[in-house]
């Protein structure tokens, strides 16, 4: 009986060793590059921060074939949730600066590589006296870009003049601006002018509180979409600034990232629920029509 047991003792140590010599010859370690384009997130992620001036909803889109962020446009202007409805969306998030006055977009829109947006054909942005002098610099605003670079999905910020990157095909943009990270572009981009120490010309009231639209990409390539809504106790003294907002960026690891369409149209949707970040002086929030937004699809 004892030898038996010795027997089988010897057996099963044997089994267990060439397993373990089995497992150690199949698992091969992942090389480097590969352990380079593993993203951190694998799923989309959604949180809101409630902070002392203003409540933040981000939206973490993971890097990789499963989603896609494109802009949509609207003959006239339409509703967040008819923008989502339409084109069966997760989510959908303002994006462009528009004319309210003739629903005319003043940023450029591709889709399909195909510009069907151009605000040189907007007479009333081409031909207004006080936006002459910034004309140049209003139609080579920063813009957020998908290319397809053979078989992957590649975003990027670059200006509407800078060549498509090399070795990829341009499949959307949309424009915005100032640039955010890695700096603020207010001026360079046509938003601020600064005359013998006096602001001559900042329509989006650049450095006071106010509600916010944004979209940057990490380190690993995560999209990340953040709307910064007002508190609606304090509805004139609510929101960020864009330095304070790209300040929020960082702390989000947030590397690139620009300024989107804000005030009355920043708006947020995702499934099935509409997050707006204007709030009238009664506290309530301002729902805006849109002409262009950013959808996020399967």
């Amino acid at each position: 009986m004892k030898k038996r047991w010795l027997l089988f003792l010897t057996l099963l140590s044997s089994i267990s060793l060439g397993l373990v010599f089995w497992v150690s010859l199949t698992k091969k370690p992942l090389p480097k590059s590969s352990l380079a384009s593993v993203p951190l997130q694998k799923s989309i992620r959604y949180e809101a921060y409630t902070l002392s001036s203003s409540v933040v909803h981000v939206l973490w889109i993971p890097a990789g074939q499963s989603f896609s962020v494109t802009p949509a446009l609207s003959d006239s202007l339409e509703s967040l949730e008819s923008f989502a409805q339409k084109h069966h969306a997760i989510a959908v998030l303002n994006a462009g600066f528009f004319d309210p006055d003739n629903h005319q977009s003043t940023a450029f829109v591709v889709q399909q590589g195909r510009l069907v947006a151009d605000p040189r054909l907007n007479k009333r942005l081409m031909q207004n006296p006080r936006l002459a002098p910034y004309l140049n610099k209003i139609l080579n605003r920063t813009e957020f870009r998908q290319y397809f670079c053979g078989s992957t999905v590649r975003y990027e910020f670059a200006r509407h003049q800078d060549p498509p990157s090399i070795g990829c095909r341009l499949v959307s943009a949309v424009g915005g601006g100032p640039r955010l990270l890695p700096e603020l572009t207010l001026t360079q981009e046509g938003f601020l002018d600064i005359s013998q120490g006096k602001v001559v010309r900042d329509p989006l009231s650049s450095s006071q509180p106010n509600a916010r639209t944004a979209i940057g990409i990490t380190q690993d390539n995560t999209v990340v979409w953040v709307m910064v809504a007002q508190k609606p106790e304090a509805p004139n003294n609510s929101g960020m600034s864009l330095t304070a907002l790209a300040a929020f960026l960082k702390t989000l690891g947030v590397k690139e990232a620009m300024n989107l369409d804000g005030g009355s149209s920043s708006s947020f949707y995702y499934k099935g629920e509409t997050f707006y970040g204007k709030m009238n002086a009664q506290g309530n929030p301002v729902k805006r029509s849109l002409k262009s937004v950013l959808l996020l699809k399967e």
